[in-house]
């Protein structure tokens, strides 16, 4: 009896052991997990990097919000918007930021517009008229993203420019967010000791109308015709219409005289050509354009164009900083560099209302006897001409001025200078197609609009007409051969190599035959008068049909609509600007 008593008082403390060892557990797994929702335990934030993978960023949270603020600015740039501010660039009016944010701080009129400050807001609106047009947040999360950062999200921008004065010495960081809405990073110069500054404001800039006048302008552009199908415009087209299309020409000193209010008034000619004796200051050149924009009668707008090769050939005023000839960039050899240029000369002919560039040149530099080509081409071989040609192609095209890729179908195997007479190269099909066409066929497959066709005689393509007169070389091989669909224009046409052999007029009609859209005549009013009457006669006694002349007008038409070419008016340039763009690339690959 006594020996049971025992066992069940041990089996009783046993019981009681067991249970007190349960509760210690059950109390510390719970304190651990009461713990654990109070502290959860660091994940590494996770960001997408521009490709759109995951990846684990190691540095801190504020890292992980910094590039989602990059990219909302980016993505919010599309729909004219910039963080924390609702108001849209180029759609809000002055009266809806008054009703949200009052009246501001301070008002400022520039030539661009009226700027007014928000101090609150840390952000100041810019207007065309009374609508918004420039939003800028001086946003302090904003300034705390460094240019790493923004060319992590964005990549590298479209353009990039400078702006420097007593207090502020900046780089500001373009990308096309729109057609007509740029994003602006605005940030300190890098500098050795801070390679990699933080942005000091951004800035939603929209193209918009600004006047009633350029509203009206607009307004008929758009009526007669980007509401027309391009054979409707052509319909209502008059054969002298069509004609005056088909010619450029040149004008005479640095105003409009009689002569250039003709060309533009009465025989509505499609574009103008400028020479160096057409410009003296940047003020003056403006001028000079604006007023032939604002005379312009053509239901279609003017093709302003100029030589602006780099080099030895450059046409624009107010000691622009000169690019080196294309020889020279052909020997650094950089695809980049070549874009780089590209990018600038068309910025230089965009800042002076030009919309056409005579460049880049495509001719290889195959004989060293040369007179005229020289150090203009980038080289010998074919295979750098290509490359860096198509490239500086690419880089005007960047900046919305079109480029004309020239001398077809080559002139680097002359020895005589088509200014002066007419240059013979006796080749075959077969040995242009091993050396000089090689380019052009590049530049051709990789978006070419515009080519320009040499005066030089090919006796085995052609044995009478030279190639600006030759349906062998512009029909037959241009066209159907190397499949060229874009504007086919004339080298200029008062040169000796064709005055001292052919009648100008007869010469135009032969030039348009053989294929020709655009003929060039850069000297002399009377030749466009003449060129004129014998076009006009060519097709009044069926030498030329209307169709052949619809044909080019359509090429015309759609070259202008491609690159939006409108005869608005433009604003002084910002020279020192272009400058330092210049000097900044020349020092970043020639030194």
């Amino acid at each position: 009896m006594k020996r049971q008593r025992n066992s069940r008082s041990k089996l009783l403390i046993f019981t009681i052991l067991l249970l007190t060892f349960a509760l210690i557990i059950g109390v510390y797994y719970a304190i651990k997990e009461n713990d654990s929702e109070q502290t959860p335990a660091k994940e590494s934030p996770m960001i997408t990097n521009p490709s759109g993978k995951k990846i684990v960023d190691p540095n801190k949270d504020q890292t992980s919000s910094l590039v989602k603020l990059v990219e909302e600015t980016f993505s919010l740039s599309k729909v004219g918007k910039v963080p924390n501010i609702s108001f849209v660039s180029g759609k809000t009016e002055w009266k809806e930021v008054n009703q949200e944010w009052g009246k501001s701080d301070h008002i400022s009129e520039t030539a661009k517009g009226r700027y007014e400050e928000y101090e609150s807001h840390h952000a100041t609106i810019g207007y065309a008229d009374n609508t918004v047009n420039d939003i800028r947040s001086y946003d302090s999360e904003l300034q705390n993203i460094s240019l790493n950062e923004i060319k992590k999200t964005g990549g590298e921008p479209d353009d990039i420019r400078y702006f420097k004065d007593s207090t502020h010495d900046q780089m500001i960081l373009v990308y096309h967010a729109t057609t007509s809405t740029d994003l602006l990073w605005v940030l300190p110069i890098k500098t050795k000791q801070e390679p990699n500054p933080k942005v000091d404001h951004i800035s939603l800039y929209t193209q918009v109308k600004k006047t009633p006048n350029q509203e009206a302008q607009v307004e008929k552009e758009l009526n007669q015709q980007g509401n027309q199908t391009i054979s409707e415009v052509i319909s209502k087209m008059s054969l002298d219409d069509k004609i005056g299309q088909m010619i450029l020409a040149g004008i005479s000193g640095t105003t409009i005289d009689a002569n250039a209010k003709k060309l533009i008034s009465q025989f509505h000619v499609g574009g103008i050509i400028f020479y160096k004796n057409n410009f003296e200051t940047p003020a003056q050149t403006i001028q000079l354009v604006n007023q032939l924009k604002s005379g312009n009668s053509s239901s279609l707008p003017l093709l302003l164009s100029v030589d602006q090769e780099g080099g030895r050939v450059t046409r624009l005023p107010g000691g622009l900083v000169n690019f080196p000839p294309n020889k020279q960039i052909g020997q650094v050899n950089n695809p980049e560099f070549s874009y780089k240029v590209g990018t600038l000369l068309g910025k230089e002919l965009k800042e002076f209302g030009l919309n056409l560039d005579f460049a880049p040149v495509l001719d290889i530099n195959s004989n060293p006897n040369n007179p005229v080509i020289g150090d203009r081409s980038f080289g010998n071989n074919p295979e750098i001409v290509s490359k860096l040609g198509t490239q500086t192609m690419k880089g005007i095209q960047s900046q919305n001025v079109i480029p004309t890729v020239k001398h077809f179908p080559g002139h680097g195997d002359t020895s005589v200078d088509s200014h002066l007479e007419l240059p013979i190269v006796n080749k075959s099909l077969e040995e242009l197609k091993k050396l000089e066409l090689i380019p052009f066929e590049h530049a051709i497959d990789h978006g070419a609009d515009v080519v320009m066709v040499a005066h030089i005689l090919l006796p085995q393509l052609d044995k009478t007409n030279p190639a600006s007169m030759s349906k062998a070389v512009m029909t037959d091989l241009l066209r159907k051969q190397l499949r060229f669909k874009g504007v086919i224009i004339t080298d200029d046409m008062t040169m000796g190599a064709i005055t001292e052999h052919f009648d100008i007029g007869e010469a135009a009609v032969e030039s348009v035959k053989a294929g020709s859209d655009i003929i060039l005549v850069g000297h002399d009013y009377n030749n466009v008068v003449k060129i004129t009457s014998s076009l006009t006669t060519a097709v009044q006694n069926g030498e030329i049909s209307e169709q052949r002349l619809n044909e080019s007008i359509e090429r015309i038409i759609q070259l202008k609509r491609k690159y939006s070419i409108n005869d608005m008016k433009v604003e002084n340039p910002n020279i020192n600007e272009i400058n330092h763009s210049i000097n900044s690339l020349l020092n970043n690959y020639l030194h």
